[in-house]
């Protein structure tokens, strides 16, 4: 067994099931251009209580021993529904899901929950978006200085943007 892969034994046979990707390993997508990707049209709620969604995502963290990742982003932005269809390819959303709690935040025309990226001591304007901020359970941003690093997320190819997101991975 080579370790990315589990070895079930039933009753009829030999069935292999891919085990999760370990932090730092991107998931290998089936996919490789961005035209295959379900693209959704309001990935972002503009009506969350976005302190809230941010503080309940830093409490399950800290229980799961996760870091926390915040895409800051806007349903206008192609960029940043882009990255969400992305997101949601089930190879990357279960990656996503065993090392990351997740949180959207719309951020309107940066106009819109300032005060989250303002808590990691990002006050001048947003670089771009989607802007996505990766921090540890305690409040640390660990990508500094990389936030907006997928705000042309147009311009890459779904595997590396699977590939950034895993270098942060815990």
């Amino acid at each position: 067994m080579d370790g990315r892969t589990l070895l079930l034994i039933c009753g009829i046979g030999l069935t292999a099931i891919p085990a999760p990707a370990a932090p730092g390993n991107p998931p290998r997508l089936g996919i490789s251009s961005l035209s295959e990707v379900a693209v959704p049209e309001r990935p972002y709620d503009e009506n969350a209580n976005a302190d809230s969604m941010v503080e309940s995502a830093f409490a399950r963290a800290q229980v799961a021993h996760k870091r926390v990742l915040i895409e800051l982003g806007g349903n206008w932005c192609a960029d940043c529904r882009i990255l969400a269809g992305v997101m949601a390819l089930p190879e990357l959303r279960q990656f996503l899901e065993a090392h990351y709690v997740v949180v959207r935040v719309d951020v309107g025309r940066f106009n819109r929950n300032l005060q989250i990226p303002a808590r990691f001591g990002i006050t001048q304007r947003l670089e771009g978006v989607p802007s996505v901020l990766i921090a540890d359970p305690d409040g640390t941003l660990v990508n500094k200085g990389h936030t907006a690093a997928l705000a042309d997320a147009r311009s890459m190819t779904p595997q590396a943007i699977a590939d950034w997101l895993a270098q942060w991975a815990s």
